[in-house]
This record gives C-alpha cells, structure tokens and sequence, in this order.
C-alpha cells in the first residue's frame, strides 16, 4: 500500500475516531503520541506514515506541522482536556486537536 492508495485512506478512515486526553496519556507516556496540525488532513498524514512516505513526512516535520507531543502540550492537555480526532498507525498514535464543538476536522 502506498500514500496515494484509495484503500489505505478509507481503512485509516474508518479506523480513526475521537479521543480526550485521559484516553492517550498511556500513549504519550511511551512516547507514541506524534501531534498533527490542524491544517493537515490527518488521514493523509497517517497513509504518508503507513506508506513510508519520508520526503512528505520530513517536511511536514521541518515546518513544525508534525512531531512527538511535547511535556508542554502534554500539561496544556491535561489541564484544558480538548477533544482529538486520532488514528493508529503503530507503533504511533497521531492526533490532531479538535476546536470547541466540532465531530473532526473539516478537510
């Protein structure tokens, strides 16, 4: 499977759903939690992860678009407890926060 593949998408589609804080902290923990912008589609984020699609990757990761959740984001989290649109693309979990009142993201 690669990035562009219609299948992988509508698999990491149906397989993401919503998250709160509590529920990922086990996964920040071990260092899985990889923060998704909210300007990026997270299901193309997880097809370029799932496809070792590098080049899009690393420059998603040059821009600060995509990376490792922080100790910082992680108390800003945990104080606030926002809503996430997440997927699993092991060992990673990829979340991208949800602003106030909105079922996922409007890509």
């Amino acid at each position: 499977m690669t990035e562009n593949d219609p299948l992988l998408h509508a698999k990491l589609n149906l397989e993401s759903g919503k998250l709160r804080w509590q529920e990922m902290q086990r996964h920040f923990a071990r260092g899985a939690v990889v923060r998704v912008a909210p300007e990026l589609d997270l299901i193309e984020v997880a097809a370029a992860v799932a496809g070792n699609a590098t080049d899009s990757f690393s420059n998603w990761l040059a821009a600060g678009q995509v990376g490792r959740a922080t100790e910082i984001e992680a108390k800003d989290w945990c104080e606030r407890d926002p809503l996430f649109w997440a997927v699993v693309v092991a060992p990673w979990v990829l979340v991208q926060e949800l602003p106030m009142g909105e079922e996922r993201p409007a890509h």
